[in-house]
């Protein structure tokens, strides 16, 4: 079985991704639950495509999400 790391950042309003080079997967979507289905759907056709791989696959899934927020105290 073949497993990838894919990261999740979220930046100003969207969620992308972030693999090894190898892998290459570029992918975004407002929603995060979103992103994680495109993602489970692309990996195994990019590693067919690419790399003539035809086996199961675990995608391990890691998220970041950093916000800046101002408030001011009443």
């Amino acid at each position: 079985m073949k497993i990838c790391h894919v990261k999740l950042i979220w930046d100003d309003g969207v969620w992308f991704t972030q693999a090894d080079e190898e892998l290459g997967i570029v992918l975004e979507s407002a929603s995060f639950d979103t992103l994680l289905e495109r993602v489970r759907v692309a990996l195994p056709e990019m590693l067919e495509l690419n790399f003539d791989y035809h086996g199961p696959v675990k995608i391990v899934f890691e998220a970041q999400r950093v916000d800046v927020m101002e408030a001011t105290a009443v």
